[in-house]
C-alpha cells in the first residue's frame, strides 16, 4: 500500500479523507510524519494555500503528499469568508465563533446563497496536480445537526433539506466539495 501524507491536523478532514482513500493508500497526518511546526497559510487564494502546505511537507519531509484548502463563499458577503474561513472570527480558529460571526453578518439578508469550495494540491515525485470541488447551497438562519465540522451546521446543499451537520459521513462524502475534489484526485491516481 502506498503512503500519502495529508498535510493537515484537522481530525474531521483526516477522518473524511481516510474514509475515502483507506482501501488504496495509507494516509498519514502531519503529526504522523513528525511535522509539528505551524505552516503559515499566506496565500490569497485556496490554490495558493494548498500549494504552500503541500510544498512545505514535500520539501522538508521528502514524502509525497497532498494538501487542501477549503472555504465557504457567501454571496451576500461578497465571497467572504472565503480563503479566511477557518479564522473568520480571529485567532485561534474557533468554529463556534466563526459561525456566530457569519450568522450575525448575514442577518437580515434575503440572499442566503453560498458555496463550499475545495482545492487540493497533490505532489507526487515533485510534480504538482490540482483538483477542485464545489457545492452550492444556502446559509441557514440557525445551526442544525451535530456531525461534521466547521460551517457544516449552517450549510444546506441545494436539493436537500438538511445541513451538512445532519448528514452521515458517507452521505456528506458523496456530495461534498472535498468529496468531489478527492474523487477527482482518486480518479487521477488510479489512471
Amino acid at each position: 500500500m502506498k503512503t500519502l501524507c495529508f498535510a493537515s491536523n484537522n481530525e474531521g478532514k483526516i477522518n473524511e479523507i481516510k474514509s475515502l482513500l483507506s482501501d488504496q493508500y495509507l494516509i498519514k497526518s502531519l503529526i504522523d510524519i513528525g511535522c509539528i511546526e505551524e505552516i503559515e497559510e499566506t496565500g490569497k487564494t485556496l490554490s495558493e494555500n494548498a500549494k504552500i502546505k503541500a510544498l512545505h511537507v514535500y520539501k522538508n519531509y521528502g514524502i509525497d503528499c497532498f494538501a487542501d484548502d477549503s472555504g465557504l463563499l457567501v454571496d451576500a458577503l461578497n465571497g467572504a469568508p472565503g480563503v479566511y474561513s477557518a479564522r473568520y472570527a480571529g485567532e485561534p480558529s474557533n468554529n463556534k465563533k466563526n459561525i456566530d460571526l457569519l450568522l450575525k453578518n448575514i442577518s437580515g439578508q434575503m440572499d442566503r446563497n453560498a458555496s463550499f469550495q475545495t482545492v487540493i494540491c497533490l505532489i507526487i515525485g515533485g510534480e504538482f496536480y490540482y483538483f477542485n470541488g464545489k457545492i452550492d447551497g444556502q446559509i441557514t438562519l440557525e445551526k442544525s445537526g451535530d456531525k461534521g465540522f466547521g460551517y457544516d451546521p449552517i450549510f444546506i446543499p441545494n436539493g436537500y433539506d438538511k445541513t451538512f451537520a445532519d448528514f452521515t459521513q458517507e452521505e456528506k462524502n458523496a456530495i461534498s466539495h472535498r468529496g468531489i475534489a478527492i474523487k477527482s484526485m482518486i480518479d487521477y491516481l488510479k489512471n
